[in-house]
């Protein structure tokens, strides 16, 4: 059975980028563009681990992972957040709301993510 991860990306080329990188070593994807219909889409696919970015329309990442945290049905999904923003506030205010990890996008390759998101689902 594969494992399924979820993508919350406004990024159109990046998420179809990510979308292709992790469909061919295997996993399943399921996607959103924005922060509104992440929730909506993360309780229909019930995916194994999120990958969330933090600037989104609509509600922003720290909201969507708030939501994530306070639902029975996801609190306890790990949730890798993906984003540019990188500053030390950003990180400690995801780790407080309890993000699992933290990939700020320039610093890591498709690689790294896809390796982030196998340690996750050993």
């Amino acid at each position: 059975m594969a494992k399924k991860v979820f993508i919350v990306e406004d990024d159109e080329f990046l998420r179809s980028l990510t979308v292709k990188r992790l469909e061919k070593e295997g996993y399943e994807v399921a996607v959103s563009p924005d922060g509104e219909g992440a929730m909506a889409g993360i309780l229909k696919a019930k995916p194994d681990i999120i990958l969330l970015d933090l600037l989104l329309p609509g509600l922003n990442g720290y909201e969507v992972l708030q939501k994530i945290r306070d639902s029975g049905e996801t609190k306890a999904l790990p949730v890798i957040v993906f984003s540019n923003l990188g500053q030390r506030e950003d990180i400690e205010k995801a780790k407080a709301i309890g993000v699992n990890d933290f990939l700020i996008k320039a610093n890591f390759t498709l690689d790294d993510v896809v390796t982030k998101v196998a340690s996750f689902l050993k």
